[in-house]
């Protein structure tokens, strides 16, 4: 088995892995490998755009929501 198979993901390896990094911070291995999946991908990068536009929409959302509560 070479190096790159071990570095080597599928789209849903890679999805599983954008998904982790919001909560936690991957292993030198796992985030290795996500990138070079993200190069050699056309799919995963747009879905990792989408979880970033998601995560920024709940941000604004959240901040937006404590902002006009009252009752606090």
């Amino acid at each position: 088995m070479t190096k790159f198979t071990l570095l080597r993901r599928t789209c849903q390896e890679a999805a599983a892995l954008v998904i982790a990094r919001e909560d936690r911070e991957l292993r030198l291995n796992d985030a290795l490998a996500l990138k070079l999946h993200m190069l050699a991908c056309k799919a995963c990068p747009n879905f990792e755009n989408q979880v970033l536009t998601m995560r920024a929409a709940m941000g604004k959302w959240r901040s937006a929501d404590v902002e006009t509560d009252t009752t606090a």
